[in-house]
């Protein structure tokens, strides 16, 4: 038995046996590669996530807010992109009240519609298209596109990172190429 086919059967073997921890450990593998390319400093990956957990908190343990919106936060080297949809301006506000409490923000853009809540299948038309944008950068050249964040809500795009502008030019246009998108907006913050 050659050597490939023996490593492939000890991890096969592994992977069965250890079924309950599988997506433990892919979850932390991607983890740590994403960090590992990420042009943030390790703390302010951490922090990003922190931010992300926390403006999450305080904005579900406001009673006015429960099952009335549909907020999704994304936090990029501080800067907090909130978007989703509220039904009234002054529910919208109270999101942003409620995530400007979260310590460690650097900026919040809001892009949080006024509008009823989006249905199940129109998140996961957002959610498919965030992938074919993503395997977009993948195929571009000179583009790494793990140190990109990609969210999608409402058909809209919005890509962040820390990044150079030619980078960002060729994330863009990867974004702009989808069919189905139908706005792309830049929240980078450039290198160079």
């Amino acid at each position: 038995m050659n050597l490939r086919l023996r490593i492939f059967l000890v991890a096969l073997i592994s992977l069965i046996t250890l079924q309950s921890c599988t997506p433990l450990i892919i979850a932390g593998g991607a983890t740590a590669v994403a960090a590992a390319r990420d042009r943030r400093t390790v703390g302010a990956f951490v922090d990003d996530g922190a931010i992300e957990l926390k403006t999450r908190r305080a904005i579900n343990v406001e009673p006015m807010l429960k099952g009335k919106v549909h907020i999704s936060v994304t936090s990029m080297n501080g800067i907090v992109l909130l978007s989703g949809e509220a039904p009234t301006s002054s529910l919208r506000d109270l999101v942003l009240k409620q995530a400007r409490t979260v310590q460690g923000i650097r900026r919040i853009v809001n892009e949080i519609r006024i509008s009823p809540l989006t249905s199940l299948a129109s998140r996961s038309k957002d959610t498919w298209l965030t992938t074919k944008v993503k395997g977009k950068m993948v195929s571009a050249d000179n583009l790494d596109a793990t140190r990109i964040k990609v969210v999608t809500e409402n058909k809209t795009v919005y890509l962040m990172g820390l990044v150079t502008r030619r980078e960002g030019e060729l994330a863009t246009r990867a974004a702009r190429s989808v069919k189905g998108v139908q706005r792309v907006v830049k929240l980078f913050e450039y290198i160079d």
